[in-house]
């Protein structure tokens, strides 16, 4: 395919982002309040999605434009020694859902980044916050995947390719930085 053709379907994705633009707005106002309230995120993701989730982590804990106080983030996905020992010891199934055990709590909102929806890992962790009482959210493509019928609150990039996908899905992540500046550096 050629790079015009590549832009041209990044252009359409991001065409289509005011249909979500609701469900965005909504969960920086919950980020808001979970910073607010004493909460932390934690993120989680595989492959780009766990960079994705780096990411975002880092920007929340450091800055991203504006001076403010770091904010409680957490990337599940950075930890080799965790990954491999319990993914070797039991499953990659339930790699996170071990995490959420132990950091997760009910004043929390995670965050899972699964392109397809289906992510076995991101399904079973969600479920494990749920059980936890924390506030969870999906980030997947439109169709939502199993996510939909599992998460408490998704945000659908408006694609069904995984690149597009994953180029929405750090716009939004950005633009909650940039709101949680607004918010909380006064």
């Amino acid at each position: 395919m050629s790079f015009e053709s590549a832009r041209q379907r990044h252009l359409q994705t991001f065409n289509r982002l005011p249909e979500i633009q609701a469900d965005v707005e909504k969960l920086a106002n919950q980020i808001s309040a979970t910073f607010t309230n004493g909460g932390k995120l934690l993120f989680l993701g595989n492959g780009g999605s766990a960079a994705d989730s780096q990411h975002l982590a880092a920007e929340f804990v450091v800055r991203y434009k504006a001076e403010r106080r770091a904010l409680p983030a957490i990337a599940l996905t950075v930890d080799s020694s965790i990954l491999t020992a319990h993914s070797n010891d039991y499953s990659f199934d339930s790699v996170f859902t071990r995490q959420i055990e132990a950091l997760c709590r009910p004043e929390d909102l995670v965050i899972g980044l699964s392109t397809s929806g289906n992510s076995a890992n991101v399904i079973n962790a969600i479920e494990a916050a749920q059980q936890i009482g924390a506030t969870c959210w999906a980030w997947t493509g439109e169709s939502g995947g199993k996510l939909d019928a599992i998460a408490d609150h998704l945000i659908k990039a408006p694609s069904t390719e995984t690149a597009r996908i994953q180029e929405a899905h750090i716009f939004i992540g950005h633009w909650l930085c940039e709101e949680m500046d607004r918010q909380l550096s006064s």
